[in-house]
């Protein structure tokens, strides 16, 4: 018992050195990180807060137009950014006569300020769930520092979902501090600290992921509150990212009770897994109808006529479809020439062959979920990005780790019990934080 407290607390004290460690890390960028919807999300969070929507667009304008002064990424004219080698006087000017026309123009309700057409404002609209979180973090400690702290919790809130999904899964403290480190360290952590929406749906998809894990170990209480909570709280920050989750999770888990079915050995708890799932893809499907918000044809429009500045296509999705083999065909390249994701990919591959553990069939939901975003966004200007792609990134995140520990063995000829989800032990451990190897 005394070695079993020891690796324990080890095991803490690593993870809160893990997230010190990348909080020094991100004091070096304080400022910077600012993309062109940041402004969106900040003016909705201080009218949410009780500011006028003018005084709203006018913080927001400063700190977008001071904290992108070296941002790389050059100017979207009517949305952006300080355009490079531009002064922070051009860039609210820009700004600010931007908000006038569109308000001369018929963007004159909503929650954001009208930095453009009331159409395209209307997608931030239907994502309250971040500028509610960050209503706190910037009335406490201004909109610098706010945001910063916003991100950062949301990064280390996701990173330590990662530790307890793969600890629930039956791995040592070894994989779930790797894997807590990989989050943090590839794009996962990079998005997750831009003061955006996509970081605090991908730290709720780890909560979701962490809850299947639970469901799978027969933790089905525990395991459901999380999965329903994660994915309600996602429908409010992006619904299409919840409702592309809950798909492929309900996939994942229809296919894999099909197939110990057909083996012989159903599994009920993948099958309740499934049904689930689905229940909550179809709530999510429901709500963003019933409410109205932005559906996959306005998507598609939006991207082809550019923010919805140009007359809408009748049929838009052969053009659509065009865009999508010029941006696959791009990222390939890109993928080819950069091969960092692969290489990673094909070490999830050997994991998934080497390993059973009952976090690969959320872990590879979530890789499809990021493709499938994607997929919905054939942007070029997004091709050097991560950020719509993101999910994918937790695939290797959540399998890589794996390898740190030793596969189980168990005598020649010996069959997995029958209901084994994939576990890595026949001895699920008592919690996340319980010492296990």
């Amino acid at each position: 018992m005394p070695n079993i407290r020891t690796t324990q607390h080890l095991g803490l004290l690593g993870m809160l050195l893990i997230a010190v460690a990348f909080a020094g890390l991100q004091l070096t960028a304080v400022t910077g990180r600012a993309s062109p919807d940041t402004k969106n999300y900040l003016s909705y969070a201080l009218s949410l807060s009780g500011e006028s929507r003018q005084e709203a667009g006018r913080r927001a304008i400063a700190y977008s137009c001071d904290s992108a002064q070296h941002a790389p990424i050059p100017t979207i004219p009517w949305t952006s950014r300080k355009a490079a080698g531009g002064s922070e006087a051009a860039c609210v000017r820009r700004l600010t006569d931007s908000v006038a026309y569109w308000s001369r123009n018929g963007n004159t309700s909503g929650m954001t300020a009208p930095f453009a057409n009331h159409r395209f404002m209307a997608i931030f609209e239907s994502r309250p769930g971040y500028p509610l979180l960050l209503i706190p973090f910037v009335t406490l400690f201004g909109t610098v520092w706010g945001l910063w702290l916003a991100g950062l919790v949301v990064a280390l809130a996701g990173s330590v979902c990662v530790l307890l999904a793969l600890r629930s899964a039956g791995a040592s403290w070894r994989a779930g501090l790797a894997g807590q480190a990989l989050y943090l360290a590839l794009p996962t952590g990079t998005v997750a600290m831009q003061p955006l929406s996509d970081g605090l749906a991908l730290a709720l998809g780890t909560a979701v992921v962490l809850g299947c894990v639970l469901l799978l170990r027969g933790r089905e209480q525990t395991g459901a509150a999380l999965v329903v909570g994660g994915l309600a709280l996602m429908f409010s920050v992006r619904y299409s990212q919840a409702l592309l989750l809950a798909a492929a999770l309900t996939a994942g888990f229809a296919s894999r009770w099909a197939w110990q079915r057909y083996r012989g050995r159903p599994q009920v708890r993948a099958g309740r897994a499934a049904v689930l799932c689905g229940v909550l893809a179809a709530a999510v499907y429901a709500g963003a109808h019933l409410l109205s918000w932005p559906t996959g044809q306005d998507s598609a429009q939006d991207l082809l006529t550019h923010h919805y500045q140009r007359p809408d296509l009748p049929d838009p999705w052969p053009a659509f479809f065009a865009q999508e083999r010029v941006f696959w065909t791009a990222w390939l390249h890109r993928q080819a020439t950069y091969p960092v994701l692969p290489v990673l990919l094909a070490l999830t591959g050997w994991a998934l062959w080497t390993r059973r553990s009952a976090i690969l069939p959320a872990a590879l939901a979530a890789g499809a979920a990021g493709l499938l975003n994607q997929a919905g966004h054939p942007n070029l200007d997004q091709l050097l990005g991560h950020r719509l792609i993101v999910f994918l990134w937790l695939l290797p995140v959540l399998t890589i780790p794996l390898l740190v520990d030793r596969p189980p063995r168990r005598p020649p000829g010996e069959a997995p019990p029958a209901g084994d989800d994939l576990v890595t032990s026949a001895k699920p451990p008592a919690s996340p934080l319980s010492s296990s190897g």
